[in-house]
């Protein structure tokens, strides 16, 4: 196995796909951008293949600070900057690459105080980027309706207006302020887990944390950023960790590679138009049995590529490519 191949000895959480991501994207030429920096897995990886240069981006300013005992070691082949991969084309152009891994990662999950999960006391938080509006203004201040919508379509939870209504009930004894309060009260809407299912509160915290750092919204931005970054020949590859995500990011690649005329069978029909992308694979790579016995958290984990051709970039319909479109929303 290739050193690039190796999850890091000294890095605090375990890379996702890291092995099939750099086996589908080789040879590793030229300069990337890795959207989604994290703990850095995949950038390291990147540059250990043969990167010429790797852009680091992530909107936790904490991922930084992480990243200060190692990054020197690659001098001017790292370039970290903290923001949002859907403004990834303001920062860079003509890349021959962009990485994107989606959703939160387990440094955060494993940290309380920044309020992700649902398993350890802490601040109700949730912000990537630890600025604006955080999970409690949300649950504290959010319409019923609006909870429920939020609930139903990011978290996919059936008994979204069930644990809604809890909600509001219980924020007018007390606010909700901490992350095992919220979790109780949704407890107390559903049957409680037989060994082995997940978490009832799994769902709704996985939709609220959506909701509050607009992930749909910046995978859908972050997708055509980088469809106007590449360059031709450029790879694309996005590792998502739930149905919603890897539906939207399939849907999109489907629809600019030219595969179907419709991202959705309830989408208009689209005509015919030059393919942005040439699938590397149709089907979505999955960890295989290796992987999940050292990382079980990668059991959801999809790996999708593909490369960028000469077409020019335009528009996409959010809709068309599944993107949830909540009915009453405060954005």
């Amino acid at each position: 196995m290739a050193a690039a191949d190796r999850p890091r000895p000294d890095a605090p959480h375990i890379p996702v796909l890291l092995r099939a991501l750099i086996k589908a994207v080789s040879p590793v030429r030229g300069v990337w951008l890795d959207g989604t920096f994290g703990a850095g897995g995949y950038t390291r990886a990147l540059l250990e293949a043969g990167a010429d240069k790797v852009i680091a981006v992530d909107r936790d300013p904490l991922a930084f600070e992480m990243a200060a005992g190692w990054a020197g070691q690659y001098g001017d082949r790292l370039e970290m900057r903290q923001g949002v991969f859907s403004r990834m084309d303001e920062c860079a152009v003509d890349l021959d690459g962009v990485v994107l891994d989606l959703g939160v990662s387990s440094m955060q999950l494993d940290q309380a105080e920044r309020g992700f999960s649902f398993m350890k006391e802490g601040p109700l938080d949730m912000r990537m980027s630890q600025e604006g509006p955080s999970a409690a203004d949300l649950v504290n201040t959010a319409s019923e309706a609006e909870l429920a919508d939020i609930l139903f379509h990011y978290g996919e939870e059936r008994a979204s207006r069930r644990i809604a209504r809890a909600i509001v009930r219980a924020r007018e004894e007390a606010p909700i302020t901490t992350t095992t309060r919220l979790a109780e009260i949704i407890e107390s809407c559903l049957p409680r887990a037989k060994p082995g299912q997940s978490h009832p509160a799994t769902r709704s915290f996985q939709a609220l944390r959506i909701a509050v750092n607009d992930e749909y919204g910046e995978l859908f931005r972050g997708l055509m950023a980088a469809e106007r970054a590449l360059k031709p020949g450029g790879q694309l590859a996005v590792v998502t960790f739930h149905s919603i995500e890897d539906r939207m990011v399939k849907r999109f690649l489907m629809a600019r590679s030219g595969q179907s005329g419709r991202a959705n069978r309830y989408a208009p029909e689209m005509p015919e138009t030059a393919a942005q992308f040439v699938l590397k694979t149709r089907k979505a790579i999955a960890p295989d049995e290796s992987e999940l016995a050292e990382n079980p958290r990668a059991r959801s984990a999809r790996l999708r590529v593909a490369v960028r051709t000469g077409a020019p970039s335009g528009p996409v319909d959010p809709k068309s490519i599944g993107m949830p479109v909540l009915k009453e929303t405060r954005r």
